[in-house]
């Protein structure tokens, strides 16, 4: 039986996205399921099966999963264990001297380990890399022992000053895997080998932390899978955008931390490269947060650092991507000055926004949509619900927000949609910006359930040149985890000036790398196009706190070997680097090396976005449902409906309108137009800029 499916899979909080493809003949489909609790994986497998029941017809499954992200929000990873240096037992919580909130001399913060699971040992590595003190393995089997007899599930091993010297560290964690019960023993060497200890302990914790839950669900999936006939890839997304294997995610849990809102950003990168549009902003608007990211010149901006919640911080590459709390489930609220708030608490699916009949009493943005006539009530997407309660959002809108307010209830929810565009908006500016991009050359490119609804919005709010919506916004998480390729990052500390490196060292650290990277390619039996092999360092004038990202162009052989190099192109890179930033030099300054990072990439095969695009020919007629009052700018539209995915390529739809499709809602405003493209994606942009206006 040939093997004909690649399928992405997005479990979401609400919904799990599934994203098909028929290589063989060319077609594409897409399937939303609601999320299965406790156990995400019974939703999982239901999703799958709604198209593909035989799973020996699936080549490769990508999984974009939110597992590790709300194991770390919700405080339920394992019962875990730390072994450090004698005296470094407190560095989790004290973690930089920062607190919650800007204001006030006090702060709580409880670290994912109590400190009476945090065990010191007799060891010490200088900063020079010089092994002042021998570990006592004595003491670290003792204290790995008592550990386990304490209930721990994981362990990890953090020593001071390790990534200068790993020998202590090694010989640590392997008395102590000698000992323990199971595989989840991690130590920072292995994690993170970067100078700070806070960062790297914190970041080598929440893995071990993360291992028996999150390695368990994966585990579960491809049992389940393997069970049902399954025997090709799996793969799981990476918060680089990248996957991995389901082995090394099991071990490297932590990369997964932003799973799921990465894949939806590769899969917009994608979709707007091939459409023509090498700069957009992306918005996905769930319904509690909206994620934005910035994507320039084809390339997503990866961030070194993020920190999940406060004092959670995971130091691992990830896109960079800024949250805040207006989603279509955040709750409008007048506080007691008279001002109306959006969010950040939201009413989730349970009971969710008032409009749903579960309960709920409070309005959200998702009521101040179907009041404003801009959500069908009468078809609300994901097929759990037959019709919204539009009277009962209606009353809940005038109670709580139009009185307090003395506003008309119309008048009421435009104010709420307002308030909430007003907060996207201002995410936006800080990812364009307050970083020196100008919004005009960017295009908006929203997906999730909501973000199609505020486009017209946004581009008046923030300056934005048009809009691009993919064919699917819906799903657009689920089909990034079908084309995103593999891709494994690397550092290590250097921590010299240049003239000290020593270019043969540096070169077995390259070497080291790449090598571990290609071998993890081939272990994972994925098909590739293309491996590449990247490198960077992070460098500075001896003096500066801030660093300079350095690419380093070099050629790397099969086995990983680099082409051989001076420190004086090293040079040349930074100066060349350093310029591009400041525009300057400094003359005399000595030059500093403090990381070697190094990105091992292998190229999966991208399908032709074509096999998206709308097979119907004619206008936009064709697709054309009806008429609805729908409320703007303080005034009543009769906005035109249409069936989206039925609208042929070339048709153009006149503002206002409501274009519907399983998985979201879009509104055209009054003063826009939207034309298919070749894709079947929708390009949104004012009719004043239309040529002969």
């Amino acid at each position: 039986m040939s093997k004909d499916f690649v399928i992405g899979v997005d479990v979401g909080g609400t919904f799990t996205d599934v994203f098909f493809l028929n290589e063989a003949e060319g077609t594409a489909q897409v399937s939303k399921v609601p999320t299965s609790r406790p156990d995400q994986s019974a939703g999982f497998l239901d999703g799958i099966s709604t198209r593909v029941p035989d799973k020996a017809r699936i080549a490769t499954v990508v999984h974009g999963t939110t597992a590790g992200t709300n194991a770390l929000l919700e405080r339920k990873g394992a019962r875990i264990g730390v072994i450090t240096t004698r005296g470094f037992r407190d560095v989790l919580e004290m973690r930089r001297r920062d607190r919650p909130k800007t204001w006030g001399l006090w702060g709580a913060f409880e670290p994912v380990v109590p400190r009476d699971l945090r065990r010191e040992v007799p060891e010490r590595v200088l900063a020079d890399g010089t092994l002042r003190e021998a570990v006592d393995l004595a003491a670290v089997e003792a204290e790995a022992r008592a550990l386990i007899e304490a209930g721990c599930a994981a362990i990890a091993i953090l020593f001071v000053n390790a990534y200068a010297n790993p020998a202590n560290e090694r010989a640590a964690v392997a008395a102590v895997r000698a000992l323990w019960p199971n595989d989840h023993v991690t130590c920072s060497t292995e994690i993170l080998p970067e100078i700070r200890e806070f960062e790297r302990f914190s970041t080598t914790a929440l893995n071990a932390y993360l291992q028996p839950e999150v390695g368990g669900y994966l585990k579960r999936l491809e049992d389940a899978l393997t069970a049902d006939g399954f025997d090709g890839e799996f793969l799981i997304v990476q918060s680089n955008g990248g996957v991995m294997s389901v082995d090394t995610a099991r071990r490297l849990p932590v990369r997964t931390a932003l799973s799921g809102p990465a894949a939806g950003v590769i899969a917009a990168g994608y979709i707007a490269d091939q459409a023509g549009f090498p700069n957009v902003i992306t918005g996905d608007i769930g319904g509690t947060s909206f994620d934005v990211s910035l994507i320039a010149d084809g390339r997503t901006v990866l961030s070194p650092q993020t920190s999940i919640d406060y004092g959670m911080v995971v130091r691992t590459p990830m896109i960079e991507i800024t949250t805040i709390g207006a989603g279509g489930g955040s709750i409008a609220w007048v506080d007691k000055g008279g001002m109306l708030n959006i969010g950040p608490e939201s009413a989730g699916s349970t009971p969710g926004p008032v409009c749903y009949g579960n309960g709920g009493d409070r309005p959200t943005v998702t009521d101040a949509n179907v009041v404003l006539g801009r959500i069908n009530a009468d078809r609300p997407i994901g097929g759990k619900l037959a019709r919204l309660d539009r009277e009962a959002a209606l009353a809940a809108i005038e109670a709580q927000v139009a009185k307090p307010l003395g506003l008309e209830p119309m008048a009421a929810a435009e104010a709420i949609i307002r308030v909430a565009n007003s907060r996207m908006a201002g995410a936006i500016r800080l990812v364009s910006i307050e970083r020196g991009y100008d919004p005009k050359r960017f295009a908006l490119m929203p997906f999730g359930g909501g973000g199609s609804l505020h486009v017209g919005a946004l581009m008046k709010d923030v300056g934005l040149g048009r809009a691009l919506v993919p064919r699917y916004p819906g799903v657009t998480s689920a089909l990034g985890c079908v084309i995103a390729d593999m891709r494994h990052d690397y550092v290590q500390t250097i921590n010299a000036v240049l003239d000290a490196v020593d270019p043969a060292a540096l070169a077995g650290a390259m070497r080291e790398h790449a090598a571990g990277g290609l071998k993890l390619l081939a272990a994972a039996g994925v098909t590739l196009d293309a491996k590449t092999v990247r490198f960077e360092f992070d460098m500075a004038y001896l003096g500066q706190t801030h660093t300079v990202p350095v690419p380093f162009e070099i050629a790397v052989d099969a086995a990983g070997d680099p082409a051989p190099f001076s420190i004086a192109d090293i040079a040349a890179a930074f100066e060349e680097a350093y310029r591009g930033v400041y525009g300057r030099l400094l003359e005399g300054g000595t030059m500093r090396v403090l990381n070697l990072r190094t990105a091992v990439i292998g190229t999966r095969p991208k399908f032709d976005l074509g096999v998206l695009a709308p097979t119907t020919t004619g206008g936009a007629d064709l697709a054309r449902t009806g008429t609805r009052p729908v409320y703007v700018d303080g005034a009543w539209h009769d906005a035109g409906i249409y069936a989206r995915l039925e609208l042929p390529v070339d048709s153009v739809v006149e503002g206002p309108a409501i274009l519907e499709q399983p998985d979201t809602t879009i509104f055209v405003e009054p003063d826009l137009y939207a034309t298919v493209d070749r894709f079947g994606n929708l390009v949104i942009a004012r009719k004043s800029d239309r040529k002969g206006a």
